[in-house]
């Protein structure tokens, strides 16, 4: 009597999302196929020709369980191609990729945890909420990757928030802060300073999450944070000054200026032209206090006196700030 052919059980995550990513392969005794059993040793030297044959075959290569996999210089690009093999949700935790070929692959929601990265080429690769955590980058070419704008860690963290679990939360911001400072110490080795920016202010972003929410540490992160990105957003400190400026004028309209012995502030007895010909005024002199250079011809009084102090600090400090970030992002 004929054995029934059954196919494999491999049940993709993105099914529900109306898409049908169904594994094609008689499935053994677990249930599942070759390439999709968990039991199965894939460790063994016959795993990379293999793998090799199969992805060139056209195989279903999404959710492939390749734990500890010796996949050394493998060659994974979809020659000729404009779309690179699809390899979303595999489990490649500990597999051994040193100098693999995998130029342009899809490693979304893949588990690459302590994978062997060292010398390969990842350029263009989709490493969209993938597990990234102690994977070995030394000598790994990575331009133009999708990294996404948060790491799977992130989103867990976000969730356990949610749930109401602290712990948990705080473990997966310090996975993320560690994916971040590896990351970023290797975008440095390779001269990537664009991206290495990015991940700083990421991996400082964590660390500072895991901080108390209303303790004064991570308030001060913050500030650090909306002024200049952690030294790496020199535009928001430009936006920053201006902001200030327009705010203290706007200040200034109505706590008054003397001008020529005569006190200046906006009134409901002004024209509408008087009292903005009042505003730019109170603009002029916030750009001079801001800057610091105090030419005299307007002077503060009563509450302005306060304003005008507060401001000129800030100016001075934000000036300083302004000028060691940009020199910090043009010196790389």
């Amino acid at each position: 009597m004929n054995k029934i052919k059954t196919l494999c059980q491999y049940n993709d995550p993105d099914n529900h999302d109306g898409k049908s990513h169904k594994c094609p392969l008689e499935a053994n005794d677990s249930g599942f196929c070759y390439w999709h059993d968990k039991s199965i040793d894939k460790s063994g030297p016959e795993v990379k020709q293999a793998l090799v044959d199969y992805a060139r075959s056209d195989g279903m290569l999404r959710g492939l369980v390749l734990t500890k996999a010796q996949l050394e210089g493998i060659d994974l690009v979809n020659h000729h191609k404009k779309v690179g093999y699809d390899f979303s949700h595999c489990d490649l935790y500990h597999a051994n990729l040193k100098g693999g070929h995998l130029f342009n692959i899809n490693l979304t929601n893949a588990s690459i945890m302590k994978a062997d990265l060292r010398e390969a080429n990842l350029n263009c690769a989709n490493l969209e909420n993938a597990n990234m955590l102690g994977v070995k980058w030394l000598g790994s070419k990575f331009e133009n990757i999708k990294f996404g704008a948060k790491l799977k860690q992130e989103k867990d963290a976000k969730a356990a928030k949610n749930a109401g679990n602290t712990t948990a939360s705080i473990d997966y911001l310090e996975q993320a802060e560690e994916i971040y400072r590896d990351l970023r110490k290797h975008a440095e080795h390779e001269g990537i300073f664009t991206l290495s920016g990015f991940f700083i202010q990421k991996e400082l972003t964590m660390r500072r999450l895991q901080l108390p929410r209303y303790s004064f540490k991570r308030l001060l992160s913050k500030m650090v944070d909306i002024f200049c990105g952690y030294g790496e957003a020199p535009l928001r400190i430009i936006g920053l000054s201006i902001a200030i400026i327009f705010l203290c004028a706007l200040l200034y309209s109505f706590t008054g200026l003397n001008y020529q012995d005569s006190i200046q502030t906006i009134s409901s007895d002004n024209t509408l032209k008087e009292n903005f010909g009042l505003f730019l005024s109170s603009l002029y002199y916030s750009v001079v206090t801001f800057t610091t250079l105090g030419y005299g011809d307007f002077t503060p009084v009563g509450l302005s006196r306060a304003i005008a102090a507060v401001e000129a600090f800030t100016g001075s400090f934000t000036i300083a700030l302004f000028v060691v970030v940009f020199v910090k992002k043009m010196t790389r």
